[in-house]
């Protein structure tokens, strides 16, 4: 028995040491309070999902939502290359968890269709971070089916007043009351703001200003919500995560996992964190060293306890996932803008 024991731990000591991979020569495994040398235990399909017939490859791929029943996965794209301006294709495709095709909308609604969210209805929300004098600075929401049920903002017209938006991020909703928070303004924007909506989108109110102080943001690129109701958000150019209550009071700030382009939580308060950015400085204060990837942890403690690594985690300009979503079988899905592909990641 004791032999028996003994093969069993040492089998259980091998695997956990095989997930764990060599970094590169020269690449520190901790840098600026992020881990480079977190165990790897997934194993990576690219350019999962059936493209529709009129479409022949992906544009760039920005998010990806698993419905909460477990039956569907919507992935946003932008058209062709990295724009839908003018373009015929839908942005939004619709996939059982096989990657067959079953649905797809949203053509001539999007110039810069970015992040998403599916809500506890089954209903998918989609925001625009660019805008034309005619269409964007919106964030739709779309029934199952794809019909138009609700807009935020004033179509092609951008600004900071309650019932305008200015090239809106992301968007989460509140499961217990249906409340939307939407995360204003991409790189460049006129707005670094979280505005609260009611769930009938009547505007309650909005926190956060250009800095780096707690509570003042730089691009919030990416937010969701805790079990708990607390707001994650994705302060990419102040490369933290910043954690608050839904009235704007700071929590905590995490830097340690890596530079947010994109969040998600599960039902069980599981962090993943997608960083396409890290290094080097390109003007928007990007942090060398750090190896592009999704890091994984707890939402409740921080811990972070796995790594995803990008195709080129350390390639000078960015190519990492922007956007990351997690079906309920556990396969993690990035959504990489610059490669203009879809990723699937499965648990070995």
């Amino acid at each position: 028995m004791l032999i028996f024991c003994a093969r069993i731990l040492t089998a259980c000591l091998l695997f956990l040491c095989s997930l764990a991979v060599a970094q590169p020569p020269g690449v520190e495994p901790l840098i600026h309070g992020v881990r480079n040398d977190l165990p790897r235990p997934y194993i990576t399909l690219r350019n999962w999902g059936e493209l529709p017939s009129d479409t022949s490859e992906w544009g760039a791929v920005t998010a990806v939502e698993p419905s909460l029943d477990g039956q569907f996965i919507y992935v946003v794209h932008r058209c062709f290359e990295n724009s839908c301006e003018g373009r015929p294709e839908d942005p939004i495709l619709k996939f059982d968890y096989d990657g067959n095709l079953l649905l797809s909308f949203g053509a001539g609604l999007f110039i810069f269709p970015h992040g998403a969210t599916v809500d506890y209805e089954g209903n998918l929300w989609v925001t625009d971070a660019r805008a034309n004098d005619q269409i964007g600075h919106q964030v739709f929401k779309f029934s199952p089916q794809g019909e138009i049920l609700m807009t935020l903002g004033q179509r092609g017209v951008g600004g900071s007043g309650p019932d305008q938006l200015y090239w809106p991020n992301d968007v989460v909703v509140d499961p217990r009351d249906g409340d939307i928070f939407v995360a204003d303004s991409h790189r460049g924007g006129q707005n670094n703001r979280i505005v609260h909506f009611d769930r009938d989108g009547n505007y309650l109110n909005e926190f956060g200003e250009k800095g780096t102080g707690p509570g003042q943001l730089s691009e919030p690129h990416s937010i969701a919500m805790d079990s708990r109701g607390l707001l994650f958000i994705g302060d990419r150019e102040n490369n933290r995560i910043q954690i608050m209550t839904q009235e704007g009071e700071f929590i905590d700030e995490w830097g340690h996992f890596g530079r947010p382009s994109g969040l998600y939580i599960t039902p069980d308060d599981t962090l993943y964190v997608a960083d396409s950015e890290s290094g080097p400085d390109t003007g928007a204060g990007e942090l060398t060293g750090i190896m592009k990837g999704i890091r994984i942890g707890s939402a409740i403690d921080g811990s972070v306890h796995s790594f995803i690594e990008d195709m080129e985690p350390l390639r000078v300009d960015h190519s990492g996932a922007e956007g990351v979503g997690v079906d309920l079988n556990g396969n993690v899905y990035g959504a990489v803008v610059r490669r203009r592909m879809l990723e699937r990641h499965v648990l070995q």
